[in-house]
């Protein structure tokens, strides 16, 4: 770790630590265009940080930061797909997903360089020539019939991207070409959900699966594999299977042929890859048409990202807005509240991309930080929140940033429904800035004739301090297009802040750990097994389990 970064962030607190730093209203009250210099535009995508504690000092030792570990350096490392995950020593070119074929992206990996490009043109032709086959029809089930529902089986990155993109692009379509159920998690219960009122004869179900060993996903694909053989016999699994993963002897295995497996590099991470074959569900679900217009839309803000100043980068501004919260004001939370049902999954899928990249606490250097990293995320539907968590937002003893992420219009007939959506919104990060004081809600309370005693008893819960810090991502319209753009731009954002912190924001290695401890405890759970070698709740807890089952 380089001295002048330890230095950036000790400025940063000190920046933190002036008086009436923290606040926001004195700085509209000293500056008429807070408002315009403090958001960015680009098309229609507006980001608006203006609503956060961020000043020209803050900004100017945000920079300072950003130079001092070298950001401008790490953005090109990142485009020339050199290993900037060394502890897997890969590169992280989930960008020529979606870049056009004539891109020309490489991607070094241990073993030489991949022509990315080239390899991702190849594959993307098979997608879009198998899910045109399967709308068609020309592809059809055992029985003949045409697919009208994909069952998609994954976990993760391979659940998580694609249901969001999925749901957003197809929710409230009647002209949907089919329609999804996503399956991820293991309990029996899942499958029994994801399954009902199926048709086997007409679902098409996706294992995805990068190395076809995840456990999870591996039980779920031989319970499917069970339901269709045991509904049209097994001559019907290789017409209603398509694995989407490298391991193309397990595959075979499970009786999925070459023809209906696509994969993709070890340059793609899980939580990166709705872009690769792992997104095939949004391209049978949505039309390969949007689903070639959402890559459009990211490879629109990779370009942004790539060619982009830094100071007019709607990816790097927003990740230094979440660098000043974390590190300068000490908020370890982040809430993020998107005003469209589409997008009701998004915050779950932001969740993995930010603390599955950036929870981390080593640096590349393999020293500890020293400085916090990824904040915990969380978020519903705007205005659910409304009413559940938003009261601890605004009247909490934590200062939580808000995300508020609006289209302008909406693809209803409801223009009434939509204005009050965007009312909602644009009241609820104001009512986080400017509050409510004592003063103004007792005159409100004496106006409306209320007693001194329940003026004195009641006024001081309904105080709201105010002060509190939003962004706002307003853009036109959610279609396929932003929907890419909205995607990568949060992706862009991760990898500047991992930058900033000094550490690996692609790799995963605590993901592992937990996976591979379930390996050896699973046998333990069998009538019969011998007790394994545990700390001791943990093997009070194996056998209370047993027991419970009668299987003692």
């Amino acid at each position: 770790m380089t001295d002048l970064r330890i230095e950036a962030f000790a400025h940063l607190r000190q920046l933190a630590a002036r008086p009436d730093a923290r606040r926001i209203t004195p700085l509209f009250a000293r500056d008429p265009a807070r408002a315009t210099r403090f958001r960015a535009v680009w098309g229609d995508l507006t980001v608006d940080f203006s609503k956060s504690s961020i000043d020209d000092a803050a900004l100017e030792g945000l920079f300072h930061l950003a130079a001092a570990a070298d950001l401008e350096g790490f953005r090109r490392r990142l485009f020339a797909g050199e290993r900037v995950n060394p502890t897997e020593h890969r590169a992280a070119m989930h960008m020529a997903l979606r870049a056009p074929a004539a891109a020309g992206l490489r991607a070094s990996l241990a073993s030489g360089t991949d022509d990315a490009s080239a390899l991702v043109a190849a594959e993307r032709n098979r997608m879009q020539a198998f899910v045109e086959a399967v709308h068609a029809g020309r592809k059809a089930s055992a029985t003949g019939a045409r697919f009208t529902h994909v069952l998609a089986i994954g976990i993760g990155g391979s659940d998580l991207g694609p249901l969001v993109a999925t749901e957003a692009l197809t929710l409230g379509r009647t002209d949907a070409p089919m329609q999804a159920r996503f399956l991820s998690n293991v309990d029996g219960h899942a499958f029994i959900h994801a399954t009902k009122g199926l048709d086997p004869a007409r679902t098409l179900v996706l294992v995805a699966s990068k190395t076809f060993t995840t456990q999870e996903t591996v039980m779920n694909a031989r319970a499917a594999r069970a339901w269709i053989a045991g509904a049209l016999g097994e001559a019907a699994v290789p017409l209603h299977f398509a694995a989407l993963s490298t391991n193309l002897t397990a595959v075979a295995a499970f009786g999925i042929t070459v023809d209906h497996t696509f994969g993709f590099r070890d340059w793609v991470g899980g939580r990166y890859s709705l872009w690769s074959p792992v997104g095939l569900a949004i391209a049978l679900a949505a039309g390969w048409g949007p689903f070639q217009s959402m890559l459009d839309g990211a490879w629109a803000m990779d370009q942004h990202f790539r060619d982009a100043p830094l100071r007019e980068n709607l990816p790097v501004l927003l990740a230094l807005v979440g660098i000043w919260h974390v590190n300068a004001l000490g908020c370890d939370t982040q809430c993020v509240l998107a005003y469209d049902d589409r997008l009701r999954r998004l915050p779950a899928h932001l969740q993995q991309v930010e603390m599955e990249s950036n929870g981390k606490r080593v640096t590349l250097d393999g020293t500890l930080t020293g400085w916090d990293t990824c904040p915990v995320l969380f978020g519903e539907p705007g205005t659910n929140a409304q009413h559940s968590f938003i009261q601890l937002v605004h009247q909490g003893t934590r200062t939580i940033p808000v995300d508020f992420i609006l289209a302008a219009n909406a693809d209803h007939d409801r223009p009434d429904a939509h204005r009050a959506l965007a009312a909602n919104a644009f009241a609820q990060a104001e009512a986080l800035m400017v509050g409510k004081t004592e003063a103004a809600i007792r005159a409100e309370m004496a106006d409306k004739g209320a007693s001194q005693a329940d003026i004195d008893a009641i006024a001081p819960h309904r105080v709201a301090p105010g002060e509190r810090p939003s962004n706002t991502i307003l853009f036109s319209r959610l279609d396929a297009f932003s929907l890419g753009r909205l995607i990568a731009l949060y992706e862009h954002k991760v990898a500047v802040q991992g930058c900033l912190w000094g550490i690996d924001s692609f790799d995963q290695w605590g993901v592992e750990l937990g996976k591979v401890l379930a390996g050896g405890i699973l046998p333990e759970l069998t009538p019969g097994a011998a007790p394994g070698t545990h700390d001791a709740s943990t093997n009070g807890l194996i056998t209370r389990f047993r027991a419970l089952r009668g299987e003692a």
